[in-house]
């Protein structure tokens, strides 16, 4: 079982619950509708990994950097950075005939994670992704549709969160494909104070 740390402790995540459409500019860059309730999806501690890939399976990998939260007590306990990778194409095909997203979502090494650090009490930050140096993704959770607090809400009506498990909270706008040999850093802010940065190096 894949696991996560927080402060030097190590939890194994036994699912990752995602929110899909969450900012608005990231809604339109793909062409998608404003959902009318939240979009959740899953992903099984498989997903979880430390090597940034380019590709799955021969199918090219597309990155969505995230605000992520451990779930602890069935509380948001502690909170990280992660990447959502995405088959798009396939994505694509299974959204135009109506099929779950999981083939394109929830695949082996799909889900790649910073360490976490204790949350604040307001549940507002900051994360940037820079690749090569450039930076490609900004986000707010001002900007967010749906807060953590309400995304935290309507999971737990229909789903038992245990300790260990990791929200995903939606992406905002300047996706793009993992490009091999490129370096991609992350840094997760509270109003403009570095909490914790991390690196990756696309295979």
């Amino acid at each position: 079982m894949q696991s996560v740390k927080w402060n030097g402790d190590v939890f194994t995540s036994s699912k990752i619950i995602c929110v899909g459409r969450n900012f608005a500019a990231h809604i339109a860059e793909l062409n998608n509708e404003t959902p009318a309730s939240m979009v959740l999806f899953a992903k099984p501690n498989s997903a979880i990994t430390e090597s940034l890939k380019s590709e799955h399976l021969g199918e090219a990998l597309h990155y969505e950097t995230e605000l992520c939260f451990l779930v602890k007590n069935k509380q948001l306990a502690a909170v990280g950075l992660g990447l959502d990778l995405t088959k798009r194409d396939l994505q694509s095909t299974l959204k135009e005939k109506g099929l779950p997203w999981e083939r394109a979502k929830a695949f082996n090494g799909s889900a790649l994670f910073t360490e976490f650090v204790t949350v604040n009490d307001s549940y507002h930050y900051q994360f940037s992704l820079k690749i090569d140096g450039k930076e490609t993704q900004f986000g707010d959770t001002k900007l967010m549709l749906h807060n953590a607090e309400q995304i935290l809400a309507e999971i737990s009506e229909f789903m038992d969160l245990e300790d260990g498990d990791i929200i995903m909270t939606g992406t905002p706008e300047g996706v793009g494909k993992v490009v091999a040999n490129s370096t991609f850093a992350v840094t997760l802010m509270d109003d403009q104070q570095a909490l914790l940065s991390h690196q990756w190096q696309a295979l």
